[in-house]
């Protein structure tokens, strides 16, 4: 049975996270998370009996984080242009290591049925958390909608994370925003105009 200090195995899957983020799936094994997080050579293989077992655990870990994020973000009052420009901006900048991460771990995935079913709980929140980000915002956006404007919000995230560091502006990152909600034209709906808790402005 593999050891049980808490502490220890998030330090190991912290570390994964970053390696991945700075090398690539490639970069990924066993001594090199454990020069990372700084423990004994041995100690990740007791933790994780194989490199797909890391893996897994790393986006076991990412998931749980994501969520986490998700929750704290819908305390703040914002309009829906603001929540998806603020999530893209931290996820280029702030977070751009972890989401570097799960592109890494997203196609590891595409050849690891297993780590395809960790990396699930990404995608299974995502319908249902935007759909209360809607309703919180008092916001008729049609559910069958809402996959069409995740997809559109992967491609952006995408794009934004993998470019240069230090290249993203809030600007740029607030135009894609409303891209996303309402497309090239000119013309923008009302749907963007509410904020969590009260009436737009």
């Amino acid at each position: 049975m593999p050891p049980t200090n808490p502490a220890r195995r998030q330090a190991l899957t912290d570390a994964a996270i970053e390696l991945l983020a700075s090398s690539g799936a490639h970069g990924l094994t066993h001594r090199a998370v454990e020069k990372a997080a700084g423990l004994p050579p041995g100690t990740a293989s007791n933790y994780f009996r194989s490199r797909e077992a890391l893996l897994v655990a790393a986006a076991e870990r990412i998931v749980e984080l994501h969520h986490a994020d998700t929750d704290r973000a819908v305390e703040r009052p914002a309009t829906l242009v603001d929540l998806l420009a603020e999530s893209l901006l931290t996820a280029a900048t702030t977070l751009r290591h972890r989401y570097l991460a799960i592109f890494e771990l997203r196609l590891e995935a595409a050849r690891r049925p297993v780590l395809a079913s960790a990396l699930a709980g990404l995608e299974d929140a995502a319908v249902p958390v935007t759909a209360g980000h809607h309703d919180q915002l008092g916001l008729a956006i049609p559910r069958e909608k809402i996959p069409a404007m995740i997809a559109l919000y992967g491609g952006a995230l995408f794009t934004l994370v993998s470019a240069p560091p230090g290249s993203v502006s809030r600007d740029a990152v607030r135009n894609v925003a409303q891209v996303i909600l309402y497309g090239c034209t000119e013309e923008k709906g009302q749907s963007g105009a509410k904020t969590i808790g009260g009436s737009g402005q």
